[in-house]
């Protein structure tokens, strides 16, 4: 039986913008606003932050709110919104607008109001056909294809992670010539390297052309020396990388639908990427590499992704269990493509430095009372004390004997450890002194957990990683049925909503945008669609 996209929950945060899906976006000078909790309103923030568009004073009786478009049942009466371009929104019904900048221009007529970019602002869209824009908006939604989900919450969190990933896609600009994702189109904006790689898993099970495509802007990036930036928008890129997954996403795309030329250009494209590691990576060559740290307060390791964990509290080096991992993973899927491709000699490269990668982790990462990978501290000379969820990452690449895989297995069951009442919890519950509610000092995030998953999976342990999978879609489709939206990450311990949560430090979006949990975020949602189709289809 098929469901029709159900979008019904209003909620603050929730982002609204044009999607690359529909036409032509625009990245300095696209419209894109946001709900406001206690009333039936839209904050613009971008272009620039700006006024509201107030179609009520209070939330809405009812709604229907996807990520470009809306019907909402107001005491005064329905209204809906939709957007004509990535430049113009057109509301249909009774509003008002506050506090316009130079920036922004409206025009309406009773019952209709056109809110635009003042540069290239359109007249005539007052007068277009509604009711054609709207259906056009609706019609991506309507087609998409729908995993056998098994209760109405699942099925609503489904419907909203898939209007969020559309307004997620970009069209080419500047350096970036293929369409692009973005993990949230406010206030990140641009583009980054591992989230694009989970945005494309979940986009794969929609619509696998363009969840090629946004891989291949990924390279769109790269150096002639093979360094990939870990952000990047049209017009600058960053000097730092970020975790090595673009081999695991080619392979996923190729399993949704096999495709040798992409296998082809990309293969020599992320070689060049992974020889560029092994050579800047690995400051005491020693063989195993560690992220750089730029020990900032707020952010101690961007290159890592796990930006202010505690592991990297006063850390100049690290030898790393997550980025040796994913380096060690993305060494075996190379030589498995390099297999495909007829690369022999290429595939032995491969083959040896997973294996040796792997020796290496197990001889000096790992902690055996603690049942554990753990960061070295060269400057130290030993292994870090805290216990953090990139421990368990070595299972993707299949360094752990099953000795040790038996003991990782029964640290995820510990609720001492890491068995919290929603795992996986970036720091160990056992470790007062490290962990707290703050990013990756303690929350869960949604991308370690599918990857703990798959390596629990490789490891046999199959029961484990469905409960794993499960257990998480429970925690996204609970929040979104409460809050309208996907968060950044989500407390471990079942104590706080994720708007309580501390980030860098603080709970505080009056006083940083950055001291908040991000709603709609990007690899939140799009994993929620792998995991609805790995386990429901």
């Amino acid at each position: 039986m098929a469901h029709q996209p159900i979008l019904n929950v209003w909620g603050g945060g929730q982002l609204l913008g044009f999607s690359a899906f529909d036409g032509e976006t625009d990245y300095d000078s696209g419209l894109v606003l946001r709900t406001v909790a206690d009333c039936c309103g839209f904050e613009i923030k971008l272009p620039v932050e700006s006024g509201i568009v107030l179609p009520d004073a209070e939330p809405p009786r009812a709604c229907m709110l996807a990520g470009d478009h809306f019907q909402l049942a107001c005491s005064s009466g329905p209204v809906r919104g939709a957007f004509a371009d990535a430049r113009h929104f057109i509301i249909d019904g009774e509003c008002r607008v506050y506090g316009l900048n130079d920036a922004l221009q409206i025009i309406r007529r009773p019952g209709r109001t056109v809110l635009g970019v003042r540069k290239g602002f359109n007249e005539s869209w007052l007068d277009a056909d509604f009711d054609a824009i709207f259906r056009q908006r609706a019609a991506w939604l309507a087609k998409l294809p729908q995993p056998g989900l098994p209760t109405d919450e699942a099925r609503r969190t489904y419907w909203k992670a898939c209007s969020q990933l559309k307004t997620q896609l970009n069209s080419p600009s500047g350096c970036l010539k293929h369409r692009w994702t973005t993990p949230d189109r406010w206030p990140h904006r641009k583009m980054w390297l591992w989230d694009s790689v989970f945005h494309a898993q979940g986009l794969r099970r929609l619509d696998p052309a363009v969840a090629r495509e946004t891989l291949e802007a990924v390279f769109d990036g790269q150096c002639a020396d093979g360094f990939i930036p870990h952000m990047a928008s049209p017009h600058e890129k960053s000097d730092i990388t970020q975790p090595p997954i673009l081999g695991y996403g080619i392979k996923l795309m190729l399993e949704q639908q096999q495709s040798p030329e992409f296998l082809e250009r990309l293969y020599p494209k992320n070689a060049a990427f992974l020889n560029w590691i092994f050579a800047h990576r690995d400051t005491d060559g020693a063989g195993l590499v560690e992220w750089a740290i730029e020990a900032h307060e707020m952010c101690r390791s961007g290159e890592s992704g796990m930006d202010n964990s505690t592991r990297f509290d006063g850390a100049t080096q690290l030898d790393a269990p997550d980025f040796n991992a994913y380096l060690a993973s993305e060494c075996e899927i190379m030589a498995e493509f390099a297999a495909l491709l007829g690369r022999p000699e290429e595939q032995k490269l491969w083959q040896e430095r997973h294996r040796k990668l792997n020796h290496l982790m197990n001889e000096r990462l790992w902690n055996d009372a603690a049942g554990l990978y753990v960061d070295y501290d060269l400057a130290a000379g030993k292994q870090s004390p805290v216990l953090s969820l990139a421990g368990f990452l070595p299972l993707i690449s299949g360094a752990p004997t099953a000795e040790m895989a038996e003991k990782l297995v029964r640290n995820l069951k510990n609720p001492e450890t890491f068995g919290t009442p929603f795992p996986v919890p970036s720091i160990s519950f056992s470790q007062p002194e490290f962990y707290s509610k703050d990013m990756w000092r303690g929350p869960v995030w949604i991308n370690i957990n599918t990857l703990i998953a798959r390596g629990l999976d490789r490891y046999g342990y199959r029961y484990e990683a469905r409960q794993l999978r499960s257990r998480t879609m429970r925690e996204l489709e609970k929040f979104y049925c409460r809050y309208g939206t996907f968060f950044e990450f989500y407390d471990d311990r079942n104590e706080c909503d994720p708007p309580e949560l501390l980030r860098k430090f603080r709970c505080d979006p009056d006083r940083s945008v950055y001291h908040q949990a991000f709603m709609d975020y990007g690899w939140s949602a799009t994993l929620y669609i792998d995991l609805a189709f790995t386990m429901y289809s």
